[in-house]
């Protein structure tokens, strides 16, 4: 027998609850159904309830979808090593344009970096500010003009004292920096004492990219494939070598070489991949600018050198060895 015994409280009185509350039309109604004739649809019109329906359902995933990316940024972030020694000095919406007409090749970033819907891919960037990526800050601007880039400037504990054009060098602070969800790339930039350049695409993982010259074929991947030709690809690649080996770390002998083979190569073509601007020309541009110009400049090498400037795309880097 039960200990407790459950009574109505008030066994005589009765609450009488309406059948339907709340009246709506039939969505179901099918033609030829003569239940419903006043809310049957004409000419295969959608009924208005389901339209708002439809809306609210549309709003509701856009509003799921913004705060999955903001959860995903901010995990992001934390993960990111240094983070809490950085000091966040600037961020910048670059708004997605027409890309410059020299790359002509298009380009996916599901297929390049795999699709990850709702989370912003990262690009952090370790650089020592006593000699700053040019070649990479060229890279950046490209990028912007290609997707929506949200730019961001760190300073981490490591080094003191840098300049304000490095802080300013990946463009002003934009109102919105914080709707990650906007952006389809984020490019981050840490000065910090370290070696040579360090990228971090995948801060989740880990992996780390060394050297500026491999950093610049990463993120100039994501601008054009590379020539399709082995032959072509390789001397792209054989020019980067020699534009961060020898023209920017090389003796005044080395450099001098790199010259007179750069004046040989323009004599045959207008850059020195041949027709076609490269990341070739990026690297033997800033590697030339960053040393300062030649006593004696030969004269392919000079047309090559307002070719290059006439494109609009070195600002950023010329703006830093002013």
């Amino acid at each position: 027998m039960s200990m407790y015994q459950v009574k109505p409280v008030c066994p005589d009185i009765k609450i009488d609850l309406p059948t339907c509350m709340y009246k709506l039309p039939n969505i179901h109604t099918r033609q030829g159904n003569s239940c419903s004739p006043d809310h049957a649809l004409q000419n295969g019109d959608v009924d208005p309830a389901v339209k708002a329906l439809e809306a609210r359902q549309d709003e509701i995933m856009r509003k799921l979808y913004e705060l999955k990316a903001a959860v995903e940024g901010l995990a992001k972030t934390v993960t990111t090593p240094d983070a809490d020694l950085d000091v966040t000095v600037s961020s910048s919406l670059s708004s997605q344009s027409s890309s410059c007409a020299i790359f002509k090749g298009t380009t996916n970033l599901d297929a390049l970096l795999g699709k990850d819907l709702g989370a912003l891919r990262d690009i952090v960037i370790n650089a020592n500010p006593a000699k700053p990526p040019l070649t990479l800050l060229v890279l950046h601007g490209l990028l912007c003009q290609r997707y929506r880039v949200l730019s961001t400037v760190h300073v981490h504990s490591s080094v003191s004292g840098v300049r304000p054009q490095l802080l300013s060098c990946l463009g002003p602070k934009h109102a919105d920096s914080y709707a990650r969800h906007m952006f389809q790339l984020g490019f981050t930039l840490i000065w910090k004492d370290v070696p040579k350049p360090q990228m971090k695409f995948s801060v989740r993982n880990m992996c780390p990219i060394e050297g500026e010259a491999n950093v610049a074929r990463f993120l100039f991947k994501l601008l054009a494939p590379y020539p399709s030709y082995p032959a072509l690809a390789t001397l792209v690649d054989s020019w980067v070598d020699t534009a961060f080996y020898q023209l920017a770390d090389g003796s005044a002998k080395e450099r001098a070489a790199v010259l007179r083979a750069v004046n040989s190569a323009l004599g045959r073509g207008p850059w020195l991949s041949g027709p076609e601007f490269s990341l070739a020309d990026v690297a033997c541009y800033c590697c030339l600018l960053q040393n300062g110009p030649a006593a004696s400049t030969a004269a392919n090498v000079q047309r090559w050198i307002k070719s290059c400037e006439n494109l609009g795309h070195f600002g950023p880097a010329q703006l830093l060895v002013k």
